[in-house]
């Protein structure tokens, strides 16, 4: 049965610090890379591996890291992920050239992996099914926020402390966090199989040849051996992964949990929503900063209007979606940031007044305050409770290859449809780009339309393939 906490409401704010504190890395050198290049020297591409670095590590570890947490525990693992974190942050800031700050993001990264999935998984485990989706939603507000507001504090803290300073933020934080979470947080276990070596093994690597190919082709090119060879060779590994994980006797990832229409739809919706999301805010921070022309931090102030809403709006929906259900609020959501991003594409240029533009990144920003609780509840809602670590940690791993996934294709047709050169140039490629993300939302409405079932998110009794004790149906 449910393994409830008995300090519920200090492990949804521990967790939902370390989720919000992850998710802020990934986006907040968006704002800082001219000043870390000047610093450090490098290309920009090699810059922009001071962020693919971090997403690789993430995205390749996520399952790996739920299925540890499953099995030695909950809580030690995310004690783990929270002192890797904070230490390799620290080296992050102390990073003396650009290789040694690319190798700290990458072991931020893994931390991070770590950390993520993880605090879902405790938030589920602390709260009944009838305040979980609210819970929920408090942490997915939190997660939302990150993501967005990290060129905003990026931004910030470029322009009082120098770059170094996104980094050392992250020290106290991580301590504090890393502190609470063994006091506060509930050892839980998932079910204590076997480890599957061959299973941690073919993920790994299969999501380190997909990402890694994502990541080149803003660089080289779609055609590029160096894109579709570990391209081809991550999916092959991964279609293995798949095969092997159905024929294991105790896989790391139960493919019976793709029997859930709930299940499928959330991870259809957060390659969408991610997708987007990472592409619109790797490009946005520098629309504002060289077709506008305004300082990292006035670029940065610009985004508040877009995250703002999710710590207001996100929250509610977690309570009102256990009455109207998850799928009404997936959609809409969807709906209104795809709205948005079309809004802000058509009306886009050098010399636009930001009061034009404001008004879109407002609908957008509601929209995926819409989502964000909504799609983690449909992920622990819809599979058994022992089973929702491993759920947690595959739809952690989809979220970040969406985010992958949507910066290269921005970059990649960015690349081939505008440039550097002027505002002008920067803003065609810019709003070709920001189509591309709209796209990418819009597939994330279809899944939600056509894949999500019409049922109560906190009816947790009947989960799609499965029976009420957790055995595939």
């Amino acid at each position: 049965m449910y393994s409830v906490s008995h300090r519920p409401a200090w492990t949804l704010l521990v967790a939902s610090v370390a989720a919000f504190m992850t998710s802020l890395d990934t986006m907040v050198v968006t704002t800082a890379l001219p000043t870390m290049r000047a610093q450090l020297g490098g290309s920009v591409g090699q810059m922009e591996w001071t962020m693919n670095a971090y997403y690789l590590a993430f995205a390749c570890l996520l399952i790996t890291a739920a299925g540890l947490g499953d099995r030695f525990g909950r809580r030690r693992v995310l004690f783990i992920g929270l002192v890797i974190f904070g230490l390799s942050s620290a080296g992050a800031a102390l990073a003396p050239s650009l290789g040694a700050l690319i190798a700290a993001r990458a072991v931020q990264g893994a931390a991070a992996a770590a950390i993520m999935p993880l605090t879902l998984t405790v938030i589920s485990e602390a709260y009944p099914p009838e305040t979980r989706p609210r819970a929920i939603g408090i942490w997915g507000a939190l997660l939302g926020a990150g993501g967005v507001l990290g060129p905003l504090a990026g931004g910030g803290l470029v322009e009082w402390v120098g770059w170094r300073g996104i980094f050392w933020v992250n020290v106290p934080i991580s301590l504090i966090v890393t502190v609470a979470t063994w006091l506060v947080v509930t050892e839980t276990h998932g079910p204590r199989h076997p480890l599957d070596a061959r299973g941690l093994v073919l993920v790994s690597t299969g999501c380190l040849g997909l990402s890694w190919g994502l990541i080149r082709s803003a660089d080289e090119g779609w055609g590029d051996p160096r894109v579709w060879l570990p391209l081809a060779i991550g999916v092959v590994l991964l279609v293995g992964f798949v095969a092997a994980e159905h024929l294991a006797s105790c896989p790391l990832m139960p493919t019976s949990l793709f029997k859930s229409r709930g299940f499928s739809a959330a991870n259809g919706v957060s390659i969408g929503i991610y997708g987007s999301l990472s592409g619109s805010v790797y490009l946005m921070s520098q629309f504002f900063q060289i077709a506008q022309h305004t300082s990292p931090l006035m670029a940065a102030m610009r985004f508040v209007p877009w995250p703002a809403p999710a710590l207001v709006v996100a929250p509610l929906v977690g309570s009102w979606a256990a009455k109207l259900g998850n799928r009404f609020f997936l959609v809409i959501g969807m709906a209104m940031n795809t709205i948005g991003l079309v809004w802000f594409a058509l009306v886009a240029q050098a010399s636009t007044p930001y009061l034009e533009l404001v008004w879109p990144l407002i609908l957008s920003g509601i929209g995926i305050a819409c989502v964000f609780p909504t799609v983690s509840s449909e992920v622990v809602t819809s599979v058994p409770l022992e089973r929702m670590g491993v759920a947690a940690g595959v739809n952690s791993s989809v979220r970040e290859f969406g985010g992958v996934l949507g910066v290269a294709l921005a970059a990649t047709v960015f690349a081939h449809a505008g440039g550097y050169g002027s505002a002008v140039s920067f803003t065609d490629g810019f709003v070709r780009a920001l189509w591309v993300c709209a796209i990418m939302s819009g597939v994330g409405m279809a899944a939600a339309v056509l894949a999500a079932p019409r049922k109560r998110s906190g009816d947790c009794k009947t989960n799609g393939g499965f029976d009420d004790q957790g055995r595939d149906a």
